[in-house]
């Protein structure tokens, strides 16, 4: 189960799937900019904004920003 929206916030480090991803389950790495989900939870993951442009929902929380 992908991670709540109570436990992503900005500057995490995360591991997102892009809309053009979805179908391999390609993982983009990056740092969390914004949350674009509003509700608490979403089957296939909150959406958010990396630093980098990119926007996906996040699979896996790897950590805080280094």
């Amino acid at each position: 189960m992908p991670p709540s929206r109570s436990q992503i916030r900005p500057g995490l480090t995360v591991d997102i799937v892009q809309k053009q991803d979805q179908a391999t389950g390609k993982l983009t790495r990056g740092v969390v900019a914004a949350l674009l989900t509003k509700s608490p939870t979403h089957p296939h993951g909150i959406k958010v904004r990396l630093t980098s442009g990119q926007v996906g929902r996040v699979q896996a929380v790897v950590g805080a920003e280094s």
